[in-house]
């Protein structure tokens, strides 16, 4: 009765559109890791939902659940309510209590470490969105966390918040150099000014009944017969464990991060679906090795920019043009071993029609050696020269007229690709995308469908 959504890339593969099709089954979305450096971009009946916190399944009228593992900015949790709700939506919304909260410190320190790294010469700066999630995740390691709890009790907030202040102060300033009480972040690390707003933000979070005791809330919607999706944010190469290391996110958005950041166990994750979510090719925000990243010679260029325009490649969270690449199985066997994919939905199909060529990097070579996985290091991944073959192209074709008639109307050049993806995964095709509307996805499995049968 659960189902796994997990980018298999680099995050930006249109998990969105497949959470909203399938969240229309579920009872519950949660969201299991990451904060509002997520974006989702949701299409229903031509109208665009861009959202970077609330959970996707929000825009189908499902409980959305911000479990553990995330971390909340509450100014954006309420801003994208708000705004649902001003476009006529109602979204049900709970946060985990043990959820952590990004507070405006974190903001900041977040954009004076990625300033200090970019002017390093190791060339170690992430690309981060310097919406504070790194740092916030540092303070829960480091145990001065403050939790969505906390803002629930005016004396335990304060409490915290003189901890948690005082050290990033000392951080910002003796080891960045930042004169606070002299700079336009003061209130930033002004403790009375961020207890007033933060205990704001948890008298309505307590006024509404948003906030849950998640593991429990979800242990008893399942006992009930509720169908749950796990949403995972970002992708499997930017994990922080199994990622390209340092230039991943801050948290594990792999099908083991469910259990963790939810609460329920990993023998009720394992007995659902996995389903991995691929892009038909690569795409990219911030820094980091990329080997079949398309920005060599005029020719290559040209073909990124045609991609990046036709699939619309700007960070939804960011605006940042996307960095454009072949699609890449070493990448997407790495993220088929890691989490367990039971199935593959493939995405963007429609964004390769009319090329001159199409490539799919199949192997890589390092020093001499065949490699059919990402390397453990990031200076090897660096090192590593893609391995190619070449694929017969496509023609654009009315797209939305296929997408109603099904897989089979698909090119044929279109389902040989699809279908070689789906075998070096290992995993059968659950969807394809034809477009970013609900309706322009081809629905070959329902994995709830799949899951009770």
């Amino acid at each position: 009765m659960t189902v796994t959504i997990v980018g298999s890339q680099l995050g930006d593969e249109g998990k969105g559109a497949l959470v909203d099709r399938w969240g229309g089954d579920a009872d519950v979305v949660v969201r299991y890791q990451g904060g509002d450096n997520a974006g989702h971009t949701v299409v229903e009946g031509g109208e665009e939902y861009k959202l970077s916190l609330v959970p996707s399944g929000a825009v189908r009228g499902t409980i959305g659940v911000l479990g553990n593992g995330c971390v909340v900015n509450p100014r954006t949790l309420f801003s994208e309510i708000d705004g649902l709700r001003d476009r006529g939506l109602d979204p049900d919304v709970r946060v985990a209590r043990r959820a952590h909260v990004i507070l405006p410190y974190h903001r900041v320190l977040d954009g004076i470490e990625e300033a200090v790294k970019a002017d390093d010469d190791a060339g170690d700066e992430v690309g981060t969105t310097g919406r504070g999630i790194g740092p916030t995740y540092e303070d829960k390691a480091g145990r001065r966390g403050i939790r969505i709890g906390d803002l629930l009790d005016r004396d335990v907030l304060r409490e915290r918040l003189e901890y948690a202040v005082s050290h990033n102060r000392a951080v910002a300033e003796d080891v960045y150099g930042l004169d606070v009480a002299d700079s336009e972040h003061a209130e930033a690390f002004d403790v009375d000014a961020l207890l007033e707003e933060f205990a704001e933000f948890g008298d309505r979070l307590a006024d509404d009944g948003m906030t849950v005791n998640c593991s429990d809330f979800l242990h008893r919607r399942r006992e009930a017969g509720d169908r749950i999706l796990f949403e995972g944010a970002q992708g499997t190469s930017i994990d922080v464990d199994h990622g390209n290391y340092p230039f991943v996110t801050s948290s594990n958005p792999t099908a083991g991060g469910a259990a963790v950041g939810s609460g329920l166990g990993v023998t009720t994750v394992g007995s659902g679906e996995v389903v991995g979510i691929v892009k038909a090719y690569l795409s990219r925000v911030g820094s980091g090795p990329m080997p079949t990243e398309l920005d060599g010679d005029d020719h290559e260029e040209s073909l990124a920019d045609d991609i990046r325009e036709k699939g619309g490649e700007f960070g939804t969270v960011t605006g940042r043009p996307r960095r454009i690449g072949w699609l890449d199985l070493p990448m997407l066997r790495h993220a088929s071993r890691v989490s367990g994919f039971t199935g593959v939905a493939i995405n963007h199909v429609d964004v390769l029609a009319d090329l001159e060529e199409l490539q799919v990097c199949v192997g890589y070579d390092l020093d001499g050696e065949r490699l059919d996985t990402v390397p453990t290091t990031t200076r090897q991944w660096e090192r590593c020269e893609p391995v190619y073959r070449e694929f017969d192209t496509w023609s654009a074709v009315d797209w939305t007229a296929v997408a109603a008639e099904g897989y089979e109307a698909l090119p044929e050049a279109t389902r040989a690709y699809v279908e070689f993806v789906a075998d070096e995964t290992d995993a059968a095709v659950y969807a394809v995308g034809v477009g970013p509307d609900r309706e322009e996805t081809i629905e070959l499995a329902n994995p709830f469908a799949t899951t009770e049968a």
